[in-house]
């Protein structure tokens, strides 16, 4: 069955343009959450309209396959519904993470998507400038921004996997962005994808020297940065004392990422630190409760948990509440 086209602006959605023009001026970051259930979705939305601040809605492409297309298309345009309902229409972007083809990338933009990624840093400098230009110029037929990518993650996270780290080229980035007319950039600066980022005793560092060149090569420039879940001690050590196993996980300190929000990095990705906040919280509840058996008795807490968690990394890490 032929599928029809929706476009994201008959689902109250936006694209990134202004929320980043904004936040480079307004020295915030805007935050980017990836979600694939309900619960997650209940809980972006909750903490982004009490503290009135934007958000970009992540979804991966494993999270695509996970929730179901269609059901993610009515997921998001319920989420605008939703804001407004709790008072608080805050712009809300719904965003591919880590597209790996032209040919998902124009599916998304088809079933409603506002903003793309397109993934081709793994590719030789050329290849990656040729595929971001094509889905550059599909996207912006239909005023979809895209997200592209220079150096290389270490770290696991979805179907994204790398053993290390390369750090992007301040010399290409110019080069980069004439090329390819992407809206903004992901740069390898030193975050890592998953919560087993670091080894204990080791104290990472982002490469600010790094972006302030880059930032003086592109100034105003959207910078975005992704694999930067600081990896909370307090919530492994729950999901370890209630039956889990999550040895060494150390993530990036939320005073560098900070001082990077202060800049022209302007999008910031975290993913893994609400992961630990939900399972946290079911972990303690079906060990406290072996008995319980309702999924809303531990999805509840567990949906309660992540909306303090992203509160607090509005407040304090991204600087992006009254934003909206």
């Amino acid at each position: 069955m032929q599928k029809q086209a929706v476009s994201y602006k008959s689902l109250g959605l936006c694209n990134s343009r202004e929320l980043f023009k904004k936040a480079v001026s307004g020295g915030y970051a805007v935050p980017a959450y990836n979600f694939n259930n309900l619960e997650q979705l209940q809980a972006i939305i909750m903490a982004c309209a009490e503290t009135k601040s934007p958000v970009i809605l992540q979804v991966s492409k494993g999270a695509r396959s996970y929730a179901n297309e269609t059901l993610l298309r009515y997921l998001a345009q319920g989420a605008v519904a939703f804001a407004e309902e709790l008072g608080s229409p805050v712009p809300i972007v719904l965003h591919l993470d880590h597209g790996d083809s032209f040919e998902l990338c124009k599916d998304c933009i088809e079933s409603g998507f506002s903003s793309v990624m397109i993934d081709g840093s793994h590719l030789p400098y050329d290849e990656n400038v040729a595929l971001t230009k094509k889905v550059v110029e599909y996207a912006h037929q239909f005023d979809v921004t895209v997200e592209g990518e220079l150096g290389v993650l270490a770290g696991i996270e979805d179907e994204v996997s790398h053993a290390s780290h390369t750090y992007t080229q301040p010399e290409e980035v110019e080069d980069f962005v004439a090329k390819t007319g992407v809206d903004s950039l992901a740069i390898s600066i030193g975050t890592s994808h998953g919560a087993f980022k670091f080894k204990p005793g080791e104290d990472p560092k982002i490469r600010l020297d790094i972006l302030a060149e880059i930032e003086k090569r592109i100034p105003g420039f959207p910078i975005v940065l992704h694999g930067a879940s600081s990896v909370p001690q307090e919530l492994v050590k729950v999901i370890n004392e209630h039956g889990g196993k999550l040895k060494d996980a150390i993530g990036i300190g939320e005073d560098q990422l900070r001082l990077a929000a202060k800049s022209a990095v302007c999008k910031i990705n975290i993913d893994s630190d609400g992961r630990l906040a939900m399972t946290a919280a079911v972990r303690k509840v079906l060990d406290e409760k072996p008995e319980e058996f309702d999924p809303r008795k531990y999805l509840g807490p567990a949906r309660d948990s992540l909306k303090q968690l992203y509160m607090h990394k509005i407040k304090n890490v991204l600087g992006s509440d009254g934003k909206a």
